[in-house]
């Protein structure tokens, strides 16, 4: 029985207008009759043609523009595909869509309805597809080149040589159940299936024990900005991001809610928080402020404990619990001390782990300095800042050294700056450039970049221990099991089994056009 004809669609593929140029995509078997509805002749496929795009009802010109025909299964659909370019206007775009809608047979296309028939018609594989979709919304140069390799098949081949080769033990196993006794099948089958799973066991452990590097390039890392209210933790967030993100006021607890600026640090993506300042409070929306800036806070990878350096203490216990979490990364001590930046520890060793950093901000202090630095001469400017510095110090050594011992020497950072003028600034900046740098290197080269590749290459790789770790005499029917197990967990990695419920996820967030 004959499958029903699949309908033709068509969508704006290119950015939003105006532009210079536009491009519209029609894909299916009425494309070519869709150019030539439209007064176009079909070119040569591949060929690139000029034509001038007429309204099929009126025969009006629309525009001219450029066209492509890609046939069938030589097109990177599947499917018989045209590819308009006429200019890039809202009403010559409007017009164009008009006139493919009253076209019998075409209707629009819905979100990522071109990708879905790409993978449909076995142009490229889940993995393919999830790489294509993190590389159209890449914001930073590790996510464009991570993405890019996944687009290219980094994944979706080598899980096809994992399965090739699981299908390779599993027929040595069903052979030696299903035919042994026949005389010319070799007795001992199994060892060399188990030697297969056990060699697959290592090498997925191995792409799974990456810590999930990929995962955390792709998203992004995240630096929470904490402390007490009026510290300036706003003004830090708005003096990164370069443009007023988040609203400051010399009122304590303005900030109630989470503000997220998403940053490209060295190439690296980095989404900063501004939380609200945490402090005890009767106010219940100030409360719900302060449990989610403690909630956001504790999930970071990294927080920002800002503090104002006037402040009577500027060292609460609760930045204490900050200061002692740690997390796998050792910040540039010379770096640091080069911007003037005042250290309590005796030394930063290479194995130091840090969670977190002191930023005393200079708030009421700024503005001495601010003023001396606008009406002074060059002598005059660095006689100000050196008196600055020397305050600072100064005040951050009296602080630290009269806390607890857990502080004072754990080998944190301690960054001096001045969020409203920008001093400072630059040497934070360049430390959580390295910070980003040192916490995904290599992350552009991992093979698991999504929570759902991680599940399937655990659920193989639970198989294939459960097969490799059989008592020999449940040996043959349930190690045969555990293969097949193993095999339809990697067919559902790259869509070749078993998909149909995760398609709708996948495909929901492209956007329409492609």
């Amino acid at each position: 029985m004959n499958e029903p004809a699949r309908d033709t669609i068509f969508a704006l593929s290119s950015g939003r207008p105006p532009a210079a140029i536009a491009v519209i995509r029609v894909a299916g078997p009425r494309a070519r009759a869709a150019l030539e509805a439209l007064g176009v002749k079909v070119p040569e496929p591949r060929r690139v043609g000029l034509a001038r795009f007429r309204d099929p009802a009126s025969g009006e010109i629309i525009d001219e523009g450029l066209v492509l025909f890609f046939e069938g299964a030589k097109s990177e659909i599947g499917e018989d595909t045209a590819e308009l370019q006429p200019h890039g206007g809202r009403a010559i775009i409007a017009a164009m869509l008009a006139a493919l809608g009253r076209i019998e047979g075409l209707r629009p296309a819905e979100a990522g309805e071109f990708t879905r028939r790409a993978f449909e018609n076995g142009k490229m594989d889940l993995t393919a597809v999830e790489g294509l979709a993190d590389l159209v919304m890449a914001e930073t140069e590790g996510q464009r080149r991570q993405a890019y390799r996944q687009m290219r098949g980094a994944l979706g081949k080598q899980a096809d040589a994992w399965r090739e080769r699981l299908i390779q033990a599993l027929a040595l196993v069903e052979a030696r159940i299903d035919f042994s006794d026949e005389g010319d099948v070799p007795e001992d089958l199994l060892a060399p299936a188990l030697a297969i799973a056990g060699a697959l066991e290592a090498e997925i452990a191995g792409a799974l024990a990456d810590g999930q590097r990929g995962e955390r390039l792709r998203d992004g890392l995240v630096v929470a900005i904490a402390g007490p209210p009026n510290a300036g933790k706003s003004t830090l967030l708005n003096r990164i991001a370069r443009r007023e993100a988040a609203i400051v006021s010399p009122y304590a607890g303005t900030t109630r809610d989470v503000i997220e600026v998403h940053l490209d640090l060295g190439g690296m993506p980095v989404t900063l928080l501004d939380t609200a300042g945490i402090r005890d409070t009767d106010n219940p929306v100030e409360m719900e402020g302060v449990r989610r800036a403690r909630q956001r806070a504790a999930a970071a990878d990294l927080v920002l404990w800002v503090v104002d350096a006037s402040a009577p203490d500027a060292l609460p216990g609760e930045a204490e619990t900050w200061l002692r979490r740690p997390l796998a990364h050792s910040p540039d001590a010379g770096a640091a001390q080069a911007a003037g930046i005042a250290m309590q520890a005796a030394d930063i060793k290479s194995e130091s782990v840090a969670r977190s950093w002191l930023v005393v901000n200079k708030c009421d202090l700024n503005q001495e300095v601010t003023k001396s630095l606008r009406a002074g001469g060059p002598e005059d400017r660095s006689e100000a800042k050196g008196r600055f510095n020397e305050t600072i110090t100064s005040m951050v050594n009296k602080q630290l050294t009269s806390k607890n011992e857990s502080v004072t020497h754990n080998s944190e950072p301690v960054f001096s700056i001045s969020a409203l003028s920008g001093d400072g600034v630059p040497p934070l900046l360049g430390a959580l450039e390295r910070f980003a740098a040192d916490a995904l290197a290599g992350a552009d080269a991992a093979l698991v970049t999504r929570a759902r590749h991680r599940r399937a290459l655990e659920e193989t790789l639970a198989a294939l221990r459960r097969a490799v770790t059989r008592p020999v005499a449940e040996r043959e029917d349930l190690l045969a099991e555990e293969l097949h197990g193993a095999a339809r967990a990697l067919g559902r990695l790259t869509g070749r089994v078993d998909v149909e419920d995760i398609l709708d996820v996948i495909f929901r967030d492209f956007c329409i056009g492609k």
